[in-house]
């Protein structure tokens, strides 16, 4: 096992990794930008470095600066984190000349991941079904005007380099395709430092499932339960669950089966995910790989009780993992909500500023992943991320209720969050009964309608404030207050295996 390990990220990623260096015995070193040197993630790690500037690329995405800090501080090993520079092979590439283990897969296989058109040709080649879509990088707009004719209407436009939802647009009709081609170039040139476009066939309603797999590098691969991505704004996570409830013990072992072909066959080391969207028809179609650890990784802890991050970490120092696909198993079920810095009354507007107070949700089945304390700030400079909420129960329902009463009890003073959203999102009918889609924020109007609620509520409070000042009376509201009945559905535990394969 490493002894030293720098962590070239930040805020809740950074402290992430840390918290699992101190259990494992590895010193902790940070770095920081000029805005970051009072984060968590610096008083938490054992040293720390300065890197500059709060630009990413003068930052956390400047590989040669931070390699220049783990020589400085003598670390066996570099994480990455997710983000920044976890994806990028030749800064992989450059550890391996320094001779510090990057946590993560190899320089080559970076270079298949990121380019997700080979990507998808690869998957072709060995037999796991992709969506329609071209086989070139498109830097010209007739061309693309040309293939997505071909393609046929609605497509969709995505960066040929990078994922995250950035460079990424729908095209609904033919005319519309000029302008938004531009835009989707432009985005993913300033996201990822060089544009390119594929057109692939956008399909409605669909649902974002993904696989994670577990490999050592020599042959070993091994599949854990799949995560539900469907709730997504502008194709951003912004909830993830685990099981998905649209899928059954066969559904789940195909896929299962197209996930572990994928990671053998771009010679997958560590850890990584395999993302699929799921037509009306049950069909399951390739969208990408992303060789690294997910935002959503905490759902897949909480059901298969493992530490990806461990694993990660005895897989580089090639101790492998202990794991077997019979032996792999899931148990119950988890929910995570993505906690932004943006006020969703306003059409999500960034939110900065100093948190001035804070109060965490607990309880059982209740995890919360933060960088945050009282009178840390929240910058500009940054991903709104700010926190991730896990609740785990038996059942997919008894995580939505016990994440219901996290997200009441999560308190965050000094910025917008999006913790209303979400209590809007998880108590809506079409929620409920799980009818979920890439698209549902949209198809429900869920956040034009918790906008014209905040709006009436904000009028009816100052009525309201103003009564109760006038009668001298208060009044309390109960934490449980609103929760649905429960389901008469039985309750007993979710358990899932994946020996067929």
């Amino acid at each position: 096992m490493f002894s030293k390990v720098l962590i070239a990220n930040r805020g809740e990623a950074a402290v992430r990794v840390i918290r699992t260096c101190k259990v494992l015995g590895i010193k902790t070193v940070a770095v920081f930008s000029d805005v970051d040197q009072e984060s968590l993630h610096v008083k938490l790690a054992d040293e720390s470095y300065p890197l500059g500037p709060p630009s990413p690329e003068e930052s956390y995405s400047n590989g040669k600066k931070v390699l220049a800090v783990a020589k400085e501080a003598a670390v066996d090993a570099i994480h990455p984190g997710y983000g920044y520079l976890s994806e990028n092979p030749s800064f992989a590439a450059a550890c391996d000349e320094a001779g510090v283990k990057f946590v993560g897969p190899s320089p080559r296989t970076l270079e298949i991941t990121e380019n997700k058109i080979e990507c998808r040709k690869l998957a072709r080649r060995v037999g796991v079904p992709t969506l329609p879509g071209t086989d070139e990088i498109l830097h010209d707009v007739e061309e693309a005007l040309r293939l997505a004719d071909k393609v046929g209407y609605p497509v969709i436009l995505k960066s040929a380099f990078g994922g995250g939802g950035r460079g990424i647009r729908e095209v609904t009709k033919k005319s519309e395709l000029k302008d938004l081609f531009a835009r989707a170039n432009r985005e993913a040139e300033g996201t990822f430092g060089k544009g390119g476009l594929y057109v692939e066939r956008l399909i409605k309603p669909a649902r974002h499932i993904e696989l994670q797999f577990i490999s050592d590098g020599r042959g070993k691969v091994v599949y854990l339960t799949e995560r539900e991505c469907s709730i997504q704004r502008r194709h951003q996570k912004l909830l993830e669950m685990t099981p998905s409830p649209a899928l059954d013990d066969e559904t789940r072992k195909k896929v299962g089966r197209y996930a572990l072909t994928i990671a053998r066959s771009i010679k997958a080391e560590n850890v990584g995910t395999v993302e699929f969207l799921m037509d009306a028809g049950g069909k399951f179609h390739f969208i990408e790989v992303n060789a690294r650890l997910q935002v959503e990784h905490p759902i897949t802890e909480m059901v298969c009780s493992l530490d990806l991050v461990e694993t990660q970490f005895r897989i580089a120092s090639g101790e492998g993992f202990p794991y077997t696909q019979g032996g792999v198993a899931a148990r119950g079920a988890a929910i995570e909500c993505r906690i932004n810095a943006e006020d969703p009354a306003s059409g999500f507007t960034p939110s900065t500023g100093t948190v001035t107070d804070l109060t965490l949700p607990s309880g059982p089945g209740i995890r919360v992943d933060t960088a945050l304390y009282p009178g840390c700030q929240v910058t500009e400079h940054y991903d709104s991320l700010i926190a991730k909420v896990i609740s785990s129960d038996r059942s997919l329902e008894g995580a939505r209720r016990r994440m219901l009463l996290a997200l009441r009890e999560f308190q965050i003073g000094g910025v917008k969050t999006t913790i209303p959203l979400h209590q809007a999102l998880i108590t809506s009918a079409p929620f409920v009964r799980w009818k979920l889609s890439t698209d549902f924020l949209e198809r429900h109007s869920i956040a034009e309608e918790f906008a014209e609620e905040e709006t009436l509520s904000s009028l009816e409070g100052v009525a309201i404030a103003a009564a109760m000042i006038h009668a001298g009376k208060h009044r309390m509201i109960r934490l449980g207050e609103g929760l649905p009945a429960p389901p008469d559905e039985s309750r007993e535990e979710e358990s899932r295996s994946y020996d067929a394969v």
